[in-house]
């Protein structure tokens, strides 16, 4: 038994009942300004990361946006 899993931009990371994006992010050490996060495909606002709650084995991207010139 493998335990409860989900995916973080392909890597399967433990899951715990009550993980939500901001927590998700802290455990990851992603501390970037410009991240984007898709729960299975679907986009979730900054402000919405306390309050979504990630669900065993659901698919997480986190992408940072690289800004430059």
């Amino acid at each position: 038994n493998r335990g409860a899993m989900i995916k973080v931009n392909g890597t399967e990371h433990p899951w715990r009942q009550g993980l939500n994006i901001t927590e998700l992010l802290k455990e990851k050490n992603y501390v970037y300004h410009a991240i984007i996060v898709r729960i299975n495909e679907k986009f979730v606002p900054p402000e919405e990361y306390q309050a979504a709650v990630i669900s065993d084995g659901d698919s997480v991207e986190a992408i940072h946006l690289i800004t430059g010139g």
